[in-house]
């Protein structure tokens, strides 16, 4: 059984957050460390965007602002996410680590397995989604707004026909970083006052439809699942779903030093948060 590292942040900046993740995957690629597996969460709460994203057609930084939340552009592709009541995990691992597909959705559907075990550990019947019919598949290469929890993907994870879980995923120095959102509970009304709509009623009507598409873990279950308890889950979704064992793994001084550097050169940068 493999050994992959094992980080918990906890509660962090966006611009850490995202520097972390790209520094996991520079510092795996030079063979500095092992995968990982992280788990974390966002301080303030934070809005984040694809790496492709234009912020000015999508976003209304006028409700980011009122809502006093972070903001950050992913080095991932997908789009926006209001990173607030959920867990956020991310997995880094060599393209061609035993058994990984090469192709971006099959990858998904493997390192997404981890995901699926753990929903299932949380008393809920998770399964992929995989879009079948014409309209679902012209609704990914068209999306009708920025919001990620819109409609699912290939290989993501849906309850009762509803998506719990969102992830992007991009491939550089051939490592993959795929990281994602695990929903404990949402607030649409935050949510879709941080996006621009040409009026009122197409909103109300984007905003209909998505509670027929995303759903959050608390409203699924009697019991409310707390971030550790959901962390528990997912932590031996990940070991189970990989087959691999997780051990703690802790940055050193010179390590912390090169992400607070990164962080603050790129991701808490204007030029890279709102370049597109």
């Amino acid at each position: 059984m493999k050994q992959w590292a094992f980080i918990n942040s906890g509660n962090r900046s966006p611009a850490y957050n995202m520097a972390l993740d790209e520094a996991l995957l520079k510092w795996h690629s030079e063979g500095e460390i092992p995968p990982v597996i992280r788990f974390y969460g966002w301080d303030p709460a934070t809005l984040s965007v694809g790496y492709f994203q234009q912020v000015d057609r999508d976003i209304d930084l006028s409700a980011v602002e009122k809502y006093n939340l972070g903001f950050v552009r992913r080095p991932t592709g997908g789009r926006a996410v209001l990173h607030d009541k959920e867990v956020t995990y991310s997995v880094i691992v060599n393209e061609d680590y035993p058994n990984m597909p090469k192709t971006v959705t099959e990858a998904y559907r493997v390192i997404s397995e981890g995901l699926r075990i753990g929903f299932v550990e949380l008393g809920l019947d998770a399964y992929f989604a995989i879009p079948q019919s014409e309209e679902e598949k012209a609704e990914l290469r068209s999306p009708r707004s920025g919001v990620c929890f819109d409609s699912p993907s290939y290989y993501e994870l849906v309850v009762e026909g509803r998506k719990v879980a969102g992830s992007a995923q991009t491939r550089q120095k051939g490592v993959i970083l795929q990281h994602g959102s695990i929903l404990l509970d949402i607030d649409e009304d935050k949510l879709f006052d941080c996006f621009k709509f040409k009026n009122d009623r197409i909103r109300e009507r984007m905003q209909r439809g998505f509670r027929k598409k995303a759903v959050a873990i608390n409203a699924l279950r009697s019991n409310r699942v707390s971030i550790e308890e959901a962390i528990q889950a997912f932590y031996h979704g990940f070991e189970e779903g990989l087959g691999i064992e997780l051990v703690p793994f802790e940055l050193t001084q010179e390590q912390e030093t090169y992400v607070n550097e990164l962080a603050e050169e790129r991701y808490m940068s204007e030029e890279w948060n709102y370049k597109k």
